[in-house]
């Protein structure tokens, strides 16, 4: 059941590639500048601020958001 979504520029990407790309553009600071959520604020890690992500979708639409605004 592989279906093509040409039109989704996050097609391919996974949770972690998409947070590990941005914290390396923007750095954890830049980061919580243009997303205001403590995981990239208090003691950040890509593997807390994933597991917050997972569990909470509007701050994963965000994060979402900011790389398709950022690398699309």
């Amino acid at each position: 059941m592989t279906q093509q979504q040409p039109n989704n520029p996050l097609h391919g990407l996974t949770l972690e590639s998409i947070l590990t790309r941005l914290v390396e553009h923007y750095g954890w600071d830049g980061l919580y500048d243009r997303i205001n959520i403590n995981c990239f604020h208090n003691d950040p890690s890509i593997k807390s601020s994933l597991k917050f992500l997972r569990k909470t979708q509007w701050a994963r639409d965000k994060v979402e958001a900011l790389y398709i605004k950022t690398f699309a």
